[in-house]
């Protein structure tokens, strides 16, 4: 496994997580989803096994203090062997920032694993 920044060739393998996960965003458009993963302020990073994207993780950051998860995704295949875990370890020194924050509606014991504190719920509203 390789963790490295994020470049335009590897979009059409992040597509195909987020398509997994049933996130419809960024395959719905995909010049804006790479604009959105080089933006000001953004860190994204992905895993990749020989050429195949394994997994990816996208967060936005002030570069100081906080930072936000926004999306992280692991293929199924490669689940439970240390990908996210190392994509976080990989992606949050670049941030800047002292913390990530994040919301999670199905990685609760993942997230959990880390030192960390509950302390808001979250919602994603679609004005």
């Amino acid at each position: 496994m390789n963790i490295q920044r994020y470049e335009q060739a590897h979009l059409a393998g992040i597509v195909s997580l987020c398509e997994a996960e049933g996130w419809p965003s960024f395959g719905a458009d995909l010049e804006r989803a790479h604009a959105t993963l080089t933006a000001p302020g953004v860190t994204s990073v992905v895993a990749l096994d020989g050429e195949l994207v394994i997994g990816f993780a996208y967060l936005l950051s002030d570069g100081h203090i906080a930072s936000y998860l926004s999306m992280m995704a692991t293929h199924v295949n490669y689940r439970r062997k240390g990908v996210g875990r190392a994509l976080i370890d990989f992606a949050h020194p670049l941030t800047g920032a002292q913390r990530i924050d994040l919301v999670t509606d199905t990685a609760e014991d993942f997230y959990a694993s880390y030192e960390h504190h509950r302390t808001f719920s979250g919602f994603r509203i679609y004005p």
